[in-house]
């Protein structure tokens, strides 16, 4: 538990350093950037399939038809939009993970590792394409948990816990092993992250649990859908601060970890018991032949 408050304290105040936060810029600039192309080209034709699905759906047109007889039929250009950006969520929050893990967390493990640990050797267990590699796996399997699970976003509990728990394993898989790639074997990364799997689950699931903030910028966006284009870069640049800060935590925990390991290993076996000393019987000296005490000895004739 000290380990883990001391990691969480250090990576606060690190969220503050002028790298971190020039770092969490490259991934807004670059998610930015792809939102809006993509929004340009398909941004209509989503919303317009959208709108037809919700359409073709009894309950859903009587719910609209109902909104236009009592004067709110405003709403119905609304949720179209709001359901594009819900549904982009996801894909904006993996994408926000992905660059945090290829292009932060390097540069962070740097500056951690030179402010803290000089001395702790980089033994280079896994490279950036094993990393990109490892990466993309969980990406692949998250993202296969979240459709199989859509039908239970439904329940209300469950609408908040699934993403927070899918998101938090996620970035549980991803920022923990990009943490060890450059200073821990792999064999030093299985025991560490077998060792220490309960804490590093348990601040994936926090980071899912806050980046679940952004989220509610779409509340305002159901009122105010004109400025979705202002709140979507917002949205996204919390996000990358927000997997920068669990980046930071991860590398403060899983080096000192990595660090203890090693100074454990490092340690010199314990000499063995001495055996206990055996008593000591005196034997009497076996005479030798011809030999005799000169007191018995017999006198010359």
């Amino acid at each position: 538990m000290r380990l883990l408050l001391g990691s969480f304290w250090r990576a606060v105040a690190y969220c503050l350093h002028p790298r971190v936060i020039a770092l969490s810029l490259l991934p807004l600039v670059l998610m930015v950037a792809g939102a809006f192309a993509l929004g340009y080209l398909f941004w209509d034709r989503a919303v317009d399939a959208v709108l037809h699905w919700l359409e073709s759906w009894a309950l859903v047109e009587w719910v609209l038809g109902w909104l236009d007889s009592v004067g709110l039929g405003g709403l119905r250009a609304v949720v179209a939009p709001l359901l594009v950006l819900v549904l982009a969520t996801p894909l904006i929050v993996v994408a926000a993970l992905l660059l945090v893990a290829l292009l932060m967390t390097p540069a962070i493990v740097d500056l951690v590792a030179a402010r803290r640990f000089p001395d702790l050797e980089r033994r280079h267990g896994a490279g950036w394409w094993g990393s990109l590699a490892w990466s993309v796996g969980s990406t692949l399997l998250a993202l296969l948990v979240l459709v199989v699970t859509l039908p239970l976003w439904l329940i209300p509990p469950l609408a908040l816990a699934l993403p927070a728990l899918i998101w938090g394993w996620l970035s549980y898989r991803v920022l923990a092993f990009d943490a060890l790639a450059a200073h821990a074997s792999a064999e030093e990364r299985r025991v560490l992250l077998r060792r220490h799997r309960g804490p590093l689950l348990a601040m994936g699931v926090a980071t899912g649990l806050i980046s679940a903030a952004p989220s509610m910028l779409w509340a305002s966006g159901a009122m105010f859908i004109a400025l979705a284009p202002l709140l979507l870069p917002l949205a996204i640049w919390i996000y990358a601060l927000v997997f920068a800060f669990a980046s930071l935590w991860f590398v403060h925990y899983l080096l000192a970890a990595l660090a203890a390991l090693r100074e454990q290993t490092a340690l010199p076996p314990s000499p063995p018991a001495a055996p206990a000393a055996a008593s000591v019987i005196d034997v009497p000296a076996r005479e030798l032949p011809g030999e005799a005490d000169s007191s018995v000895r017999p006198s010359a004739s």
